[in-house]
């Protein structure tokens, strides 16, 4: 379904219900007049939402239905191109761990496999002083 074709109206409602404290910060720009914790009563609720704005602002019922649903695409269209604008740093990210893995991972068995006891060792003094450490702290 476009986003600019009508919805249902059970639709928005639920799907304005589910992203309503996502919204709120958004809502409360809109209509400063209206104090936060009177806007969270509302629960999320389209009809009381509304019916809370119209009273406050003297707009129309059908004039506040139609500025959510405004606001709600608008928040819609922000959070698609945040997550387009992510992807090329999820990418990038990949490839730098990949790069990590086949550079460090040689790096650090080959010591390993060459002195396995050694290594045990080292990993158990280190348990044993982090241990130590922690438990020291809770004495304190």
């Amino acid at each position: 379904m476009d986003a600019s074709s009508p919805q249902p109206n059970g639709s928005f409602e639920h799907h304005f219900r589910d992203r309503f404290e996502s919204l709120l910060p958004t809502i409360q720009k809109r209509w400063p007049e209206l104090a936060q914790h009177t806007l969270e009563a509302t629960r999320g609720s389209v009809d009381e939402l509304v019916r809370l704005i119209e009273q406050n602002t003297g707009l129309t019922p059908q004039g506040v239905r139609e500025q959510l649903e405004e606001l709600m695409h608008t928040a819609g269209d922000r959070g698609r191109h945040l997550g387009e604008s992510l992807d090329p740093l999820e990418e990038q990210l990949e490839q730098l761990l990949d790069e990590l893995n086949s550079t460090l991972r040689p790096r650090i068995e080959k010591p390993v496999r060459q002195r396995p006891l050694l290594a045990v060792g080292v990993a158990l003094g280190v348990g044993v002083l982090l241990g130590a450490m922690l438990n020291g702290g809770r004495r304190s």
